[in-house]
């Protein structure tokens, strides 16, 4: 692992000048826990995000909540509303089978709490969930350390970092650990916790601190 200094230097500076945000939306979601619902609505978000906007994705989670499609309604109602997202056909077909279990995924989360075990079962037992979903619906529900979101935004700037070579063209559960592993790493290097280092690298890329 070769880090480039000069962006560790511009990013240490961007953590102190976005710290507080940082630690309020970690306490966010944290706060997510705490209602089944929440824990729902992230749940379907993070079936919609592959290859989409995340921010459009949320919009269309919180139409469908307005309306009161999230819940129950059929994949024609759905499709309505997926619009700004990709792969609409698909991601409607996984909410549909997403609600069919998310009584299990309740069960899971209340009895087992522990990330990678929740991540490994999430990946097994929810179709359109890989390892990125998984760990992202962990995070926005309050699983904030130890586990890492490696979308493209994370990626790129691990690279840019010099924690990683090159941005690899897909990830497999051996090559996801890997990068999560050299990301864990780099935190402890710099002294920023993970779940804030994800989403300072996110804001990085995009301008905002999001989801």
């Amino acid at each position: 692992m070769k880090l480039n200094k000069n962006y560790i230097k511009e990013l240490k500076y961007k953590f102190k000048i976005d710290k507080n945000k940082i630690i309020d939306r970690l306490k966010y979601f944290k706060s997510n826990f705490n209602s089944d619902d929440t824990i729902f609505y992230e749940f379907i978000f993070c079936l919609l995000t592959p290859q989409s906007k995340a921010k459009l994705c949320w919009q269309c989670v919180e139409n469908l909540i307005k309306k009161g499609k999230l819940k129950k309604s059929k994949k024609n109602e759905l499709l309505c509303e997926l619009n700004k997202v990709r792969f609409k056909y698909t991601k409607a077909e996984n909410i549909i089978l997403a609600r069919q279990k998310f009584n299990d995924v309740i069960y899971q989360l209340k009895n087992i709490k522990e990330p990678f075990t929740l991540r490994e079962w999430l990946v097994k037992n929810i179709r359109g969930y890989g390892y990125k979903e998984a760990s992202h619906f962990l995070r926005n529900i309050g699983f904030t350390e130890n586990i890492a979101i490696l979308d493209r935004h994370i990626l790129k700037n691990l690279k840019n970092a010099g924690v990683i070579r090159d941005v690899p063209e897909a990830l497999t559960k051996k090559k996801y650990l890997e990068i999560e592993n050299k990301m864990k790493k780099f935190s402890k290097i710099i002294k920023i916790p993970l779940g804030a280092l994800d989403l300072l690298l996110w804001s990085k890329e995009t301008g905002e601190i999001f989801k």
